[in-house]
């Protein structure tokens, strides 16, 4: 078979692996932003570039953050009805009530109650408990999916894809149009350039009690999404078995004719899976499932809903309010104050809810319409922290840019609607009707264009604009700027262990590394490498002498049982520690005192 450029872009797209490695290494932005100690994303650029750029950027953050969210509600509730087979409506107290309202209103009410219960500490251990019992469930349901369908009927259904768009062979997807080579690599290079970037967790950034916990949270953050990529690798696999194997022809007919009645693609690729799986799971564990669904949803939006609200008056009101020369808002004023915008901003995502109609992927919408923000804010934040010569107007430029193309594709993309009825249907400009038709220029497609526009922005016009280098050892309080830390801070942040081997220094091992930290990163960094080399051996095999697709079919089933079995340790280990870190977070508290004044607001420029 002759090889595209595409086959041979494919394993390009399995730098995920040696990313990770640097990453988790380097303590990638994350350690650095922990170091400058502030409490926003949108804080820190304040201090790196202007006041101005700080509410600018936390009205973007914001206004792309609750677009992003505002389908979570609806998708959430559909998929609810869909696995448990719900009618479209209901009576209630003698009126007819529609299902879908209904039930996201009630999704929406539940995550309300959790961010007004106790805030960022009661989302932090919600999510925490959902975890728990969501990691649990997805190892129960994946080895009761593998077992009951078996690697004979997986086997047989994933070898009958069409030539181009294999399912098992990295090197014969050539024809894929959606999620290909290209897709992968723009997932890793996003991986890599978005750190820190995506607000939707802000809470959880500024949390870690030095930056080196911030770097340890990064690394223990690999391991918990092996769970999750397994489970959101078998389900869909599984799923497909139960579509297509001509052994399940007639139990699958319920679904088949379920998802022919939705009236677009997009519709029917999000309902296949929850219709599905109403079928497959017995009732124990279907109800696992729905449970374990209905905890990852509010763990999922009650983070959002508290990460928008925040942002939105930590870097939108209180800024303006200072600059305008008014006194700090009391405690009880900015509580209500942030309890009002997570309300708005549920009441926004429902209406939103009820009347968008996806056209395309949900995780390309996603993508989307994160990259409003994160397109130019990944350049922001790593030349903010990384290089002494960007400039705020090179950072103004990079964001303009970033955001009018980010803007341009979900018009193009969703919003093509507008362009026809400004031009009408025959008089569309030609860029735009096809970026709206083409399924190879995606969101994600639309995603990287941003990124790269706002990256060279960043570099150009700061290039042009820089007079003086910025003092990053000033904000990064590294240097003589050392004795203004607290003196829990102070003792060994960037010095190296004498004891440890050159080597190991250099690759970034330091003296704030205890011995498990030192034994849980390399692990951690020894199984990416493990999966690299094995990737790189692979990939020079496959194409020099070839690989069978029965033989890819047997590497697939090993690897599944390698992580899973590596799952089940993860899950024990992450509960028992998890526990054991949630009694020393409480008892942290017990002994904290907050300073009311320290609330984001930057007296002074650090560069002034």
């Amino acid at each position: 078979m002759r090889m595209t450029l595409i086959d041979w872009l494919i394993p390009a797209a399995l730098v995920e692996n040696p990313l990770m490695i640097v990453i988790a290494l380097t303590g990638w932005v994350a350690y650095r932003f922990r170091e400058t100690r502030a409490l926003t994303l949108a804080q820190f650029l304040e201090v790196r570039y202007s006041k101005a750029f700080r509410v600018f950027c936390g009205m973007v953050a914001f206004v792309a953050g609750v677009l992003n969210y505002a389908i979570f509600p609806a998708v959430s509730a559909r998929f609810f009805i869909w696995i448990c087979g719900l009618p479209d409506s209901f009576t209630l107290l003698g009126a007819e009530v529609g299902t879908f309202p209904f039930l996201m209103a009630l999704l929406l009410a539940t995550a309300i109650f959790f961010v007004f219960l106790g805030g960022q500490i009661a989302v932090m251990v919600t999510d925490f408990l959902q975890g728990v019992f969501c990691n649990i469930t997805f190892l129960v349901i994946i080895l009761y999916l593998l077992t009951r369908f078996g690697w004979g009927e997986i086997g047989e259904t994933l070898l009958a894809a069409p030539q181009g768009k294999s399912m098992v062979d990295p090197l014969g997807i050539g024809e894929e149009s959606q999620f290909n080579a290209f897709y992968w690599l723009i997932s890793a290079f996003i991986l890599f350039y978005t750190m820190r970037a995506w607000q939707g967790d802000q809470g959880y950034n500024a949390a870690a009690i030095t930056p080196h916990e911030a770097k340890m949270a990064t690394v223990l953050s690999g391991w918990r999404w092996r769970v999750l990529m397994l489970v959101a690798l078998v389900i869909p696999i599984c799923v497909k078995v139960f579509l297509t194997h001509p052994s399940y022809a007639a139990q699958a007919q319920p679904v088949h004719d379920a998802i022919a009645a939705l009236p677009t693609e997009a519709y029917q690729a999000e309902a296949r899976v929850p219709l599905a799986l109403g079928l497959i799971l017995p009732a124990g564990i279907l109800g696992m499932f729905v449970a374990a669904m209905y905890g990852a949803y509010l763990s999922t939006d009650d983070t959002y809903l508290h990460s928008w609200a925040t942002i939105f008056v930590q870097d939108v009101v209180l800024p303006i309010r200072q600059a305008l020369g008014y006194s700090a808002l009391g405690t009880r004023a900015h509580l209500w104050l942030v309890k009002g915008s997570v309300l708005a901003i549920a009441v926004f995502a429902f209406v939103f809810g009820l009347n968008y109609k996806p056209n395309q992927y949900v995780a390309m919408w996603s993508a989307l319409t994160a990259s409003v923000f994160v397109s130019a804010a990944g350049s922001v934040i790593i030349g903010g922290l990384y290089w002494s010569r960007g400039t705020t107007k090179g950072a103004w430029a990079s964001m303009f840019v970033g955001i009018a193309v980010s803007a341009f594709g979900i018009l193009a993309k969703d919003g093509y609607w507008v362009f026809t009825s400004i031009f009408g249907e025959g008089g569309v400009p030609a860029i735009i009707a096809t970026v709206h038709e083409s399924k190879w220029i995606s969101g994600q497609v639309l995603t990287f264009a941003a990124m790269v526009s706002a990256i060279v922005t960043y570099i150009v016009v700061s290039k042009a604009t820089c007079t003086e280098p910025f003092d990053l050892d000033r904000m990064l309080y590294r240097g003589r700027y050392r004795e203004l830390l607290p003196e829990s801070e102070r003792d060994f942040r960037t010095e190296y262990a004498s004891n440890l081997p050159l080597w190991m220094q250099k690759i970034g091992f330091s003296r704030e590394f205890s011995r498990g930290d030192t034994w849980i990163t390399s692990i951690t960094v020894l199984w990416p490498l493990a999966f690299t080399v094995l990737f790189v051996v692979g990939t020079l095999y496959a194409v020099l002498f070839g690989i069978s697709a029965e033989t890819w079919v047997s590497f697939w089933q090993y690897w599944t049982w390698l992580v899973f079995g590596a799952g089940c340790v993860i899950v024990v280990w992450f509960t028992i520690g998890g526990f054991r870190d949630l009694r020393r977070m409480y008892a942290h508290l017990e002994r904290y005192h907050a300073d009311t004044r320290d609330d984001g607001t930057v007296e002074k420029p650090r560069d002034a």
